[in-house]
């Protein structure tokens, strides 16, 4: 997160817009959708001035990819520091992350992942450290509460958690047609929790899926 602030004191107000624009352009129509003349013409301006902001599409979809990172990471700190218990934090952090990413149509990001796989990596290795910390702290804060199991294997649990969420975005293993993306995630999450919760957790559990489905 550092990294981006650093880039934003050095940008000016275009390369900002250029960013904001393009971010919501790849969102809704993926990364390889997206020519460098749909974004030119959506904020009318030129092709010669947007590359003289960005000197390719390699390098825009590189720092937009770095934005929408940014943001979840800052929306993620904050639900963590508020929130009313791990198991309640985990819930919020979901539909957070499906927010910004306008529920994750999986075109978007299965586009970075083939046409700009150096950006995609780049990013997943940044998420695994920043999402290992937070599911280590959710699993100790859920322990210290008696909502998860006391024996539970910390590192093993989140790593697993990671790539638990890095296979639900196969669309060879979970064709979108098949699995909706939001009820994949919600099913995903369920499955996760229900393993490592204790009787008092697993009853805070039900009471926020009910209230879900009402």
């Amino acid at each position: 997160m550092v990294y981006l602030h650093r880039i934003k004191q050095f940008m000016n107000v275009a390369q900002q817009e250029i960013l904001t624009h393009s971010k919501e352009l790849f969102l809704t129509h993926g990364f390889k959708s997206v020519t460098m003349d749909d974004i030119s013409s959506e904020l009318g301006m030129s092709k010669k001035t947007l590359y003289s902001h960005f000197k390719n599409k390699e390098t825009l979809v590189d720092a937009v990819s770095m934005n929408i990172y940014d943001s979840i990471c800052h929306g993620i700190d904050h639900i963590c520091e508020h929130s009313e218990n791990p198991i309640q934090e985990l819930y919020d952090v979901k539909k957070w992350v499906m927010n910004v990413l306008k529920g994750d149509k999986t075109s978007p990001i299965y586009q970075l992942q083939k046409y700009y796989p150096k950006t995609h990596r780049k990013i997943q290795m940044m998420q695994f450290d920043f999402m290992q910390n937070c599911i280590n702290a959710n699993i100790e804060r859920g322990v210290s509460q008696g909502l998860y199991r006391d024996n539970l294997d910390v590192g093993f649990i989140s790593r697993i958690y990671f790539v638990g969420i890095q296979g639900i975005k196969d669309l060879q293993l979970f064709p979108s047609d098949q699995f909706p993306v939001m009820d994949l995630y919600t099913q995903y999450l369920e499955y996760h929790i229900r393993g490592i919760v204790t009787p008092s957790g697993r009853k805070i559990l039900n009471e926020i899926i009910n209230s879900n489905h009402d």
